[in-house]
């Protein structure tokens, strides 16, 4: 997990890095600069749209008496692509704008999906269910 951690604080920056001057070489530093007040401006814009979107599907679920499971989902993915979105660099911002498209994102969920299937089969997550009220220890 450290491994993962330091792979992630490291490699990613760098490649930010790396994209980031190659872009600037072809189009120029102001350009650039551009290029990435568009995609956060965009980034922000569908992060909303999509956010409200959600919460009023929440809602719905919710009053027909469903557990929004697939609903808070997207709710954590919209959230995470908010967070890419934060961080400066075009391929952070290019996996939020995957997890902002609600195509793109279902195709994300199935993977997700099947990773966990496979971990809860492997017995490396375990699931465990209580029965009982709330208020019961």
């Amino acid at each position: 997990m450290l491994a993962r951690l330091f792979l992630l604080f490291t490699i990613v920056p760098l490649m930010e890095l790396y994209f980031l001057i190659k872009i600037g070489s072809y189009l120029g530093a102001l350009n650039t600069i551009f290029l990435l007040l568009a995609t956060g401006f965009l980034g922000a814009a569908l992060v909303r749209l999509e956010g409200l979107r959600t919460m009023r599907q929440i809602a719905d679920t919710l009053s027909q008496g469903i557990v929004p499971a697939e609903e808070m989902v997207d709710g954590g993915l919209i959230f995470a692509a908010g967070v890419l979105l934060l961080t400066p660099g075009v391929l952070t911002d290019i996996i939020a704008l995957f997890l902002l498209v609600p195509f793109t994102r279902t195709l994300f969920k199935r993977w997700l999906r099947k990773k966990f299937d496979r971990m809860v089969a492997s017995g490396n997550i375990r699931l465990q269910f209580r029965s009982g009220s709330w208020g019961n220890s």
